[in-house]
């Protein structure tokens, strides 16, 4: 090989390296941009880690640790993950499974007698997947796990037989954690912290911490009223960004339970339904996707893992504006080298209070001035901000007008099949099937992964 040519391969493969770190460095600053602007528009709070092929690439604090905007956030600090924190007992009930202490088959009246004769009907594999038919607790009344209890005992009726139907509510979580309890001689947070938590190496978790523990994020919301520490139930692990990515390596690793008990746990009841780890999917012995959001007052997290491409997404914050999802998307977006969309605000949260006495036609004035007022704080080129517009509405009860903004919304965005999917909603909800079926008929033609959409055009035919 002549030196010519050596000299050439090396400056080719120079520039390649300086034009994959140039990339590289790109993307980072476009993952900066996306999350100081949404913090500028007070739209995101909280930590954001990115992981690929095991390593972690990018992590982000940005915004307060608490209500008074003194202390800044680092990524020490702990959240309350909301519903992913299910995670857990779900994982201990699997882990209990394989040493043979228990199967998924048993009662619940096998580890806990004291309830009811219906607790005879319902299998522990119920409780996993939400359909034991347990009604949910009242958890404006209910202070504490004993105060539960005694009203999960004076339950006298089921909503539905056991496994039959899916109704997703806490009380299948707090009898997963007593059972876990009856059956181990341990509370439920020495559980967790001894047999899951320190054996994993994840050290700064904390469960059911009060407001005088150290590096704990203090959630609140827009009006900077910070949320009180009680809650209905105990049981709440508070994990930091690097404890809740090395929890979700251990579920991608399969180093607390095995490939075939992971498969069970995340199997749903139907499709879409949530299970003891959210959403995932397996191919094999592979765990090729794992979702799952938690919510808890003004705490809110989101967990996505994919196997192909090889990535890691988590996301927390302490001031919830419900766009954790569409800030995955844009970061997605950005590590894919494509287009993304910036963060704006709700119109329909920051207007709440206008909107509710306006009809369809002075809804959708009133969006027009804004956007024409404001054309840089909400996302009016987004199909969700009419689609939430409408929602909003049909919660209301305003039925006829949400279907005027969901009919707006389809010629704004003719070839989204979600959008068909909710007038069709509207139009089930008022009482139109005809009109109903019409619509979903269109959104599953668009977009035939709507289950929704096919599930509701079986049951109009």
């Amino acid at each position: 090989m002549s030196a010519i040519i050596r000299n050439l391969m090396l400056v080719t493969l120079l520039m390649g390296i300086r034009s994959g770190f140039a990339q590289t460095s790109r993307n980072l600053k476009q993952l900066d941009s996306l999350l100081e602007k949404a913090h500028t528009l007070g739209v995101f709070n909280g930590n954001l880690l990115i992981a690929e092929k095991g390593k972690i690439i990018y992590k982000k604090t940005i915004g307060w640790a608490d209500a008074g905007g003194k202390t800044k956030l680092t990524e020490n600090y702990r959240f309350h993950l909301g519903s992913i924190a299910k995670e857990f007992n779900a994982v201990a009930i699997m882990m209990l499974k394989e040493q043979g202490k228990l199967s998924l088959d048993d009662k619940v009246s096998k580890y806990l007698p004291e309830l009811p004769n219906w607790a005879e009907k319902i299998t522990i594999k119920n409780l996993l997947q939400y359909t034991s038919g347990i009604p949910a607790g009242n958890w404006n009344e209910i202070k504490g796990d004993a105060d539960n209890m005694k009203s999960i005992k004076a339950v006298t009726k089921l909503n539905f037989e056991p496994g039959t139907k899916y109704h997703y509510n806490n009380n299948n979580v707090f009898l997963q954690r007593r059972i876990i309890e009856k059956i181990t001689g341990m509370t439920y947070k020495s559980f967790v912290m001894e047999k899951i938590f320190k054996p994993y190496g994840i050290k700064n978790a904390i469960i059911d911490p009060d407001q005088n523990d150290n590096l704990v994020a203090k959630a609140y919301n827009d009006q900077k009223i910070q949320d009180n520490f009680n809650w209905e139930i105990d049981g709440w692990p508070y994990l930091n960004l690097l404890d809740f990515y090395r929890w979700s390596e251990c579920i991608n690793s399969f180093k607390l339970i095995t490939p075939a008990s992971t498969q069970e746990l995340i199997i749903p009841f139907s499709p879409n339904d949530q299970t003891g780890l959210g959403h995932g999917m397996m191919e094999g012995n592979v765990l090729i996707m794992h979702r799952h959001d938690g919510t808890a007052k003004n705490y809110q997290a989101l967990l996505i893992s994919n196997a192909a491409p090889e990535t890691t997404i988590i996301l927390m914050t302490n001031n919830k504006q419900g766009n954790l999802d569409a800030i995955s998307k844009s970061v997605q977006s950005i590590l894919d080298r494509k287009p993304y969309t910036q963060i704006r605000r709700s119109f329909t949260n920051d207007f709440e209070k206008e909107l509710e006495n306006l009809n369809g036609e002075q809804a959708l004035a009133f969006y027009e001035k804004t956007k024409a007022e404001h054309p840089d704080q909400y996302s009016f080129d987004d199909e969700n901000t009419l689609n939430q517009l409408g929602y909003f509405l049909l919660n209301k009860k305003k039925v006829t007008d949400a279907i005027t903004v969901f009919t707006f919304n389809t010629k704004l965005f003719p070839n989204s099949g979600n959008m068909f999917d909710s007038l069709g909603e509207a139009y089930y909800v008022h009482g139109d099937k005809s009109k109903a079926l019409e619509n979903y008929t269109i959104a599953f033609k668009l977009d035939p992964s709507l289950d929704s959409a096919k599930q509701m055009i079986q049951e109009l035919k």
